[in-house]
């Protein structure tokens, strides 16, 4: 087989795979529920998990260990759900989980849609600042392209000319505060996650997905939650 096919046969297995992955921990939660609360002990600053679309937290369960045993305390939002909610309704909900709880200096960590809910939060619903920064993995800021051909209003909103979409890439200030991580191939987002003003660092992985899991996705979560050096 030449290098070609070869290279296009690697890439529709770790495709699949991928997908493999999401199924995987959407029947561990449903199987092996986790309490919410698990992960909450711990000095630092706080941590919250905004999972992605269809998502339940435990997507980010591999992030929300790394997170506590580094010190931070980590929070999810118990009326999240599968995150089914359009951007502007989840990130209401979030806020109110930040604000009821009195949470500050607050890291947001997310995965695709959480991304874009986190940066709804910054810049429309977070008045009090309690946010400081935000960490995304393979978030549509730009869009998806598949987003048109979807059926559902849920898959919709990540069309590159939803209005939502189009507000918050309009709002472009706070993305010094924004550190976007993502796949060098995301099958879900061929466009890639690159956000115009914020950190952005490529990962060489494929997927949507497992990439949650990965050491090096780990290692470089975990290099952006070291405390800042001292003077």
């Amino acid at each position: 087989m030449s290098e070609v096919p070869s290279t296009l046969v690697r890439r529709l297995w770790l495709h699949y795979v991928d997908w493999v992955y999401a199924a995987y921990w959407e029947a561990r939660h449903a199987i092996a529920p986790r309490a919410t609360h698990d992960f909450t002990s711990g000095s630092l600053v706080p941590v919250l998990l905004l999972p992605g679309v269809y998502e339940t937290w435990r997507f980010l369960e591999p992030v929300a260990a790394l997170a506590n045993a580094l010190g931070h305390p980590v929070h999810v939002v118990p009326s999240f759900g599968y995150n089914r909610g359009s951007i502007p309704s989840m990130a209401e909900l979030a806020q109110r989980y930040l604000d009821d709880n009195d949470l500050r200096d607050v890291i947001i960590i997310a995965h695709s849609k959480g991304g874009l809910i986190g940066k709804h939060m910054m810049v429309t619903d977070d008045t009090d600042g309690r946010i400081a920064r935000i960490i995304t993995v393979n978030t549509p800021f730009g869009g998806s392209v598949w987003a048109r051909y979807a059926l559902r209003r849920t898959l919709r909103e990540f069309s590159p000319n939803d209005v939502t979409l189009a507000a918050l890439t309009g709002l472009s200030a706070s993305n010094a505060r924004i550190t976007s991580i993502y796949s060098a191939d995301d099958p879900i987002i061929p466009g890639g996650s690159e956000l115009a003003g914020a950190v952005n660092i490529t990962l060489p992985l494929v997927g949507h997905f497992r990439v949650l899991s990965s050491p090096l996705l780990l290692s470089t979560i975990r290099h952006l939650l070291r405390p800042p050096a001292g003077p």
